[in-house]
């Protein structure tokens, strides 16, 4: 089906090709998706949450690919689908467009988290949760869109899980500070991600994120709007 819609600000019209899949999961073809920055911003939107008209969020598919481009070298094992990123890359356009579709939209929730015990040095157990495919590529998005606002809150001497930084400076660090000092502090909270406060961590990122368009709800971890 071909239809043909205005080009914002020249009045131009522009060919504009939608495929239907025939299961109804919505369009595909969408081969092509790192060269297309389309967004749904404005306007209305054709998803609903509940009884509530979803909103639109200026996420493009760009940046859905380079996400997914991410988590493909990344690699790691299936989530709780047991889709691998050789099943997901079968049918990628697909899956992309519908992720994107749904992020865009304010409809995209998560699935849920598979949890697997990794072993540790102390001989205990290490809970580890591995989301799916889909749900590690809007994770990255996410992260791109809040990591670069985030940044410059951190401490010069924060190393872990933090662009550009790694262990090896750390310890250089360290030993530049035992020229200085004499004395050492080691220390560790016991599991620190189990027994953190949500709630507190919640606020302290939507504080830092409250110009954004895009945050976090606490209990579901959807995308929400802001005026």
């Amino acid at each position: 089906m071909s239809v043909r819609v205005p080009t914002r600000g020249t009045g131009a019209d522009q060919p504009v090709v939608a495929t239907k899949a025939r299961n109804g999961a919505g369009a595909k073809g969408l081969t092509h998706l790192a060269e297309d920055d389309a967004t749904t911003a404005g306007g209305n939107a054709s998803g609903r949450i509940g009884s509530e008209p979803a909103k639109s969020f200026p996420i493009s598919k760009r940046q859905v690919w380079e996400a997914y481009k991410r988590v493909k070298a990344n690699r790691g094992a299936a989530g709780v689908d047991g889709q691998t990123i050789e099943r997901f890359e079968e049918d990628v356009s697909h899956n992309l467009y519908k992720l994107w579709n749904r992020m865009a939209s304010g409809s995209y929730m998560p699935s849920a988290v598979r949890r697997v015990e990794i072993p540790k040095a102390d001989g205990g157990m290490r809970p580890l949760g591995i989301p799916t495919i889909a749900d590690r590529v809007a994770q990255t998005v996410v992260k791109q869109h809040l990591e670069p606002r985030l940044e410059e809150h951190f401490h010069e001497d924060s190393y872990g899980y933090r662009p550009g930084k790694s262990a090896r400076q750390a310890l250089d660090r360290a030993r530049r500070r035992c020229w200085d000092y004499p004395w050492v502090v080691d220390l560790d909270i016991k599991g620190f991600f189990d027994t953190i406060d949500h709630e507190l961590l919640m606020r302290a990122l939507q504080k830092h994120t409250v110009t954004s368009r895009v945050d976090f709800d606490a209990r579901s971890h959807a995308f929400r709007g802001r005026a």
